[in-house]
């Protein structure tokens, strides 16, 4: 066939489509030398390129997928850890509210009884204000009845004793005779 064909291109005028002969097998010789050192040596070298670009997408894959695998991991326990403080934190807001509730009810029992004591002591000084007061107006009152019994029987009623007796005596009788009215 190929020689039919340079055969028919001797013939006719040369066609520019159909190369001549002897360009025809040097191109095909060329064409297999190239087509030999592309297969033999480009070939298996650009294989190898293409190869170690699949292996480092695969490995570049599989460390993302790595890699969001343990971020994943790492999300669960922060969510946990998360979840754990603040049950941690309820817990320990609701102690202290238990503890300061104790603690107001504490003071206020505190501050109950420092009242109660205050007001004990207020009835207690008052009384001994009173006993003080009462002594003080019977001495004078006393004072003064002998003074004024002195004046009437014309003599010094100047006996101590015999005094106090008198004034304890009259004082009494006016203690219970208002007692007797209330």
């Amino acid at each position: 066939m190929i020689a039919n064909l340079v055969q028919l291109a001797a013939e006719e005028k040369q066609n520019p489509l159909i190369p001549a002969g002897p360009e025809l097998l040097v191109g095909t010789i060329a064409f297999a030398i190239v087509f030999f050192f592309f297969a033999k040596k480009l070939l298996p070298r650009i294989n190898k390129v293409l190869e170690e670009r699949r292996e480092l997408i695969e490995g570049g894959i599989e460390k993302a997928e790595s890699a969001q695998t343990e971020a994943q991991s790492v999300l669960e326990q922060y969510k946990a850890q998360l979840a754990e403080a603040r049950h941690e934190a309820a817990r320990l807001r609701q102690e202290a509210q238990e503890q300061g509730a104790t603690l107001i009810a504490e003071m206020r029992a505190e501050g109950q009884r420092q009242r109660e004591e205050i007001i004990a002591a207020g009835h207690s000084q008052i009384e001994a204000d009173r006993k003080a007061a009462a002594q003080a107006l019977r001495q004078d009152v006393g004072q003064l009845a002998t003074t004024l019994a002195g004046k009437l029987v014309g003599e010094s009623l100047e006996d101590h004793a015999r005094q106090s007796r008198t004034i304890d005596r009259f004082l009494d009788d006016l203690e219970e005779k208002a007692e007797a009215v209330r």
